[in-house]
């Protein structure tokens, strides 16, 4: 192996995006290109000189390229202290250059992870890098003698700041600790895709299902998160707290997500916009189902996280105008969405109400102009097979805590009405249990305590994250009004006492539906019978803080 007397640069990239402009502008400024396998092939395809890694290991590339870059000429010089003189004169007696400039990203293990059909284990654990990692890693951490570059985006930065310094090469410590950081946060990423998709079919298996516990199954022993900054939000949830947006890198290649959804009109979105849409967008996933094949539109409104209407249709407009009624004083500057394209005579329909954000999975062409013409409207398209919202899945949620997080399976709720309970000498009717399945979907995405009142499928009062249940009957009951008469009442958790009930029974309800489980149900139940109410048990509790 020869020695130049150049300065170095390693390029071994699976991401060649720039890779050929990166390395002539290192050419330019005198820097001995060293670099691997595609990488090498590709950037003396375009004329530049390349030294291959086996020629300064002295060893080829071994067990169809899994090792190649982990050897003592490669990493000594990544490592190497040049501001210690023993590390210097180590080196020197090795016989290795240095190594002043990394250019390295790794092999695209979450894109495998994703693919159809699904590749077998062994075909993903090919996917998983070595050599890359501890190349990175060994850079990153001798930052101030080896500039580190993982991001494409970062390599005319890296030339620029280059050319600056001139012959010295004294790059600013600033600029290699960004760099430095950046890419330990592209390793712990990396890491993290690992781990969450080797747990998800190791230990998340659906045969194994019989022999695990839940906790078994669904929560990690580790808790790893990686999402990457999209981009600074103006400010939190008041303009004293700062806030951004991140996105989840299993979520990066589709348009089918709240982050990713194609965002059009108005001000840029919001920290109290993103918080909202998602409750919005939760709920009206939740509707979207075959369920309710009569009355297959939905719409939902929220205002400060909590629903003020929530309807389903046989036509869209019918939907939003049921959803409208159920509060429309609330509906000023709230979230809408619905589970299918915004048709025209929706569109018409809204044009008088003040709106912040409206999502759906598209936006019939005519409507879309209408819509536009509001300039302080944010839509916002959420792609969807079929052009209608997918319904609601299974994920983990986490909340942080003062020293850690709390973790919780969320979904719509799954409740067996085969074996819910009718518990009162009234029976409710067929129309009333179907309104009582449509209340209780809405009733799990309203913040507890909280009361739903529908008719039919709409709702007509919420009362929603009151300290008092009975307290929530009276707001749910003053909304509705005239039309709590009749009505079917959800409530998200037991009533403790039979003032909840008689205050529900009072206000005009003839139905309701609830988990049961207090040590007061007999009351309730009696108290229920006294004024001719009807009263179902699902077991189910539904509280949402």
């Amino acid at each position: 192996m020869t020695i130049s007397g150049k300065p170095r640069a390693l390029l071994s990239v699976y991401d060649k995006t720039g890779i050929v402009e990166f390395a002539k502008g290192l050419a330019e400024l005198g820097y001995e290109l060293v670099s691997t396998g595609g990488t090498a092939k590709k950037l003396r395809a375009a004329g530049l000189e390349v030294i291959g890694v086996s020629d300064v290991t002295g060893h080829p590339e071994i067990f169809d390229g899994r090792v190649k870059s982990l050897h003592p000429a490669i990493h000594g010089p990544l490592l190497a202290r040049l501001e210690s003189e023993p590390d210097r004169i180590g080196l020197a007696e090795l016989g290795y250059p240095p190594i002043s400039i990394v250019a390295c990203n790794l092999y695209p293990f979450s894109d495998a992870a994703k693919q159809e059909p699904r590749l077998s284990d062994e075909d993903l654990l090919e996917m998983i890098d070595i050599g890359g990692p501890t190349m990175v890693r060994a850079a990153a951490k001798n930052h101030r003698n080896v500039i580190i570059v993982c991001n494409p985006d970062n390599y005319s930065q890296v030339v620029d700041e280059l050319r600056s310094a001139g012959k010295s090469g004294a790059v600013s410590l600033e600029f290699r600790q960004n760099l430095a950081l950046a890419a330990f946060q592209h390793t712990a990423s990396y890491d993290s895709a690992i781990s969450d998709e080797l747990h998800a079919r190791w230990i998340g298996r659906p045969e194994d299902y019989a022999d695990k516990s839940e906790q078994e199954q669904r929560l990690p022993e580790t808790l790893l998160a990686s999402a990457h900054k999209l981009y600074n939000l103006r400010y939190g949830e008041n303009g004293h707290q700062s806030a951004a947006l991140y996105i989840d890198p299993k979520a990066v290649d589709t348009n089918s997500t709240l982050v990713t959804a194609h965002v059009e009109g108005g001000k840029q979105m919001s920290y109290n916009n993103y918080s909202d849409a998602d409750a919005t967008l939760r709920l009206c996933r939740a509707l979207s189902t075959d369920e309710w094949p009569d009355t297959p539109h939905a719409c939902v409104i929220v205002k400060h996280n909590n629903p003020c209407g929530a309807a389903l249709g046989k036509t869209q407009v019918e939907a939003y105008e049921a959803a409208l009624a159920s509060d429309p004083e609330s509906a000023f500057g709230s979230i809408i969405c619905f589970n299918e394209p915004v048709e025209v005579d929706t569109a018409l329909a809204m044009e008088p109400l003040f709106i912040e954000v409206l999502m759906a999975p598209g936006y019939d062409a005519e409507a879309k102009g209408l819509i536009m013409k509001k300039s302080n409207r944010r839509i916002l398209t959420i792609e969807s097979p079929g052009n209608r919202l997918a319904p609601l899945e299974r994920i983990l949620v986490k909340k942080p805590i003062e020293g850690g997080w709390i973790v919780q399976t969320e979904e719509a709720p799954v409740i067996d009405w085969g074996k819910a309970k009718v518990v009162t000498k009234v029976e409710p009717s067929q129309a009333e249990i179907d309104s009582m399945k449509f209340a209780v979907r809405v009733c799990e995405q309203v913040k507890s305590n909280a009361i739903v009142m529908v008719q039919g499928t709409a709702t007509v009062g919420i009362g929603p994250g009151q300290t008092s249940r009975v307290e929530a009957v009276k707001i749910a009951a003053r909304r509705a009004g005239e039309r709590a008469k009749g009505c079917v009442l959800a409530s998200d958790a037991f009533f403790p006492f039979k003032d909840g009930l008689e205050q529900a029974a009072n206000s005009g309800a003839s139905a309701i539906v609830q988990p049961g489980g207090s040590i007061r149900d007999q009351e309730v139940i009696d108290a229920a019978d006294d004024l001719g109410v009807s009263m179902l048990f699902t077991g189910h509790r539904l509280f949402r803080h």
